[in-house]
């Protein structure tokens, strides 16, 4: 679905924070074109003034960040334990002054091999990371907790947040929200059948769904770690890391993973069912490219054809993408800080629940025409729930999202929403909606939503005259944590 990508990188993000809150216009256009989780043949970038004097840009027109940095922690330093393999460093994590800016890391080289005296864009030098070893306090290296325990969980029986992202006026309510950190990674019922058919589709495609460029090891590394702590927080009945933390258990599957000899995308590929996506800041010009990632959601592209490009080059064919987000994306993934990870999604319609869909794939063919004989009950939506965060060590800029998809039919109970996807289908901006491609499942789907609709109205769950909008609750619907609870008993 969207996933333009990567953020991708696509899609999907967007403004500083301060230009969020002061430019509602634009910046609700920049969240819905950013998407990564493509839905059609696709394939999408921001920062301030150079502190160099010296340094100009070299086009007037294309701002300069080859001296702009993300904020850095290196001060939680202080409070983990492996300060003490730092000798003198640890005297001095708040005195470290701008020289270590003169001595970054190329963005193609590993930090395995690199000179332990360099850097990375967050301020922490090679020597300081590899003292940290393996498995550090990422909750406290990040500023962003670890998620609370759910005992009550049932992986048999757990259904998705039903996550519905419509909003109206398309372009003018934000969908940014800050992360939910309880669910940055979300486990429901299909988990064993995600996982197999995400190790199939790597079988076949290879690295059309997951590649990784030199330089991206340390964020690879740091991603999978903070990913397994992650599991094993939430879910510890499922999930745990031996005492020398070099084997994870998975109580679901009934596996055993060396992660000494495991690549790290690969554990992330055969244990968590989410699409990440690495991007990395280049030392030079301080743009951020796409550089490594395991993807098998992506409708329309792939990794293979995107990997190596910077956002706006992933970006480009998203409606408007250059003229009016290029920028606030650019801008955004140069400032974004670690410890403010943010969630939003994108919605789609599609014809049964098309998980990986390359250009050319033969499934591309339904979009080319309305069947007549095409039953409501294989129309879904497909939401890409969305989360965007800096890595704190590396500084790498992840995107990951997993695709759910709902049945229409379910739309039938819940207040608004009927109503709300019509008016979207109906009268939403023809270049978007063109992007978004729902018009060959629409000749099913809109008679159907206006008889739920009638019926609510009817029934009086909504009042006669509303005129859509996006709903306080948003990205869910008025009741719907009592749907969701009943649905999976728990």
């Amino acid at each position: 679905m969207s996933l333009t990508f990567l953020l991708l990188l696509g899609a999907a993000f967007i403004v500083s924070s301060a230009f969020l809150l002061t430019q509602r216009g634009r910046r609700n256009i920049i969240l819905e074109r950013l998407r990564i989780a493509r839905r059609r043949a696709s394939g999408a970038r921001t920062p301030p003034r150079s502190l160099s004097p010296e340094k100009k840009p070299t086009n007037a027109a294309e701002p300069d960040y080859s001296d702009t940095f993300p904020s850095s922690r290196r001060f939680a330093l202080a409070d983990i334990d492996a300060t003490s393999n730092l000798g003198s460093v640890d005297g001095k994590l708040n005195e470290q002054g701008e020289d270590w800016k003169q001595n970054m890391l190329p963005i193609d080289v590993s930090y395995l091999d690199a000179d332990e005296s360099s850097f990375v864009p967050c301020g922490f030098s090679v020597k300081e990371i590899k003292a940290l070893g393996d498995f550090p306090d990422y909750a406290t290296l990040s500023g962003v907790p670890l998620p609370q325990p759910y005992p009550e969980f049932d992986i048999d029986k757990a259904l998705p947040r039903p996550y519905r992202p419509i909003r109206w006026a398309y372009h003018q309510t934000m969908s940014i929200t800050k992360m939910q950190t309880d669910w940055w990674l979300e486990l429901e019922n299909t988990y064993v059948e995600r996982i197999k058919q995400r190790q199939a589709l790597f079988a076949k495609h290879g690295s059309d769904v997951l590649g990784a460029l030199p330089g991206s090891e340390l964020a690879c590394k740091e991603l999978m770690e903070m990913a397994l702590q992650f599991l094993c927080a939430r879910y510890p009945q499922y999930f745990r890391l031996s005492n020398d933390k070099k084997t994870l258990y998975n109580g679901i599957l009934k596996t055993e993973t060396d992660l000494k000899t495991a690549p790290p995308l690969h554990v992330l590929l055969n244990n968590i069912p989410e699409d990440f996506a690495i991007t990395q800041r280049d030392d030079k010009t301080g743009y951020y490219s796409f550089r490594a990632g395991v993807i098998c959601s992506a409708l329309g592209w792939s990794v293979g054809s995107k990997i190596g490009l910077d956002l706006q080059d992933i970006h480009k064919p998203i409606p408007d993408y250059k003229e009016k987000m290029q920028f606030s994306m650019d801008r955004y993934f140069a400032k974004k800080p670690t410890d403010k990870p943010i969630q939003r999604g994108s919605w789609g319609l599609e014809i049964d629940q098309p998980l990986y869909m390359p250009p050319g794939d033969p499934h591309e063919a339904h979009r080319a025409h309305q069947a007549p004989d095409l039953d409501l009950s294989r129309c879904h939506l497909r939401v890409d729930w969305q989360t965007l965060r800096r890595l704190p060590l590396s500084g790498a800029v992840v995107f990951n999202f997993k695709a759910l998809f709902t049945p229409v039919a379910e739309f039938r109970d819940e207040p608004y929403v009927p109503a709300l996807v019509l008016k979207v289908l109906s009268e939403g901006k023809q270049s978007l909606m063109e992007y978004k491609g729902t018009w060959h499942v629409e000749h099913v789907v809109k008679p159907a939503l206006e008889a739920f609709h009638r019926e609510q109205v009817v029934s009086g769950v909504v009042e006669e005259g509303w005129e859509p909008r996006t709903l306080e609750e948003s990205p869910w619907f008025p009741g719907w944590e009592d749907k969701w609870h009943r649905g999976q008993g728990f």
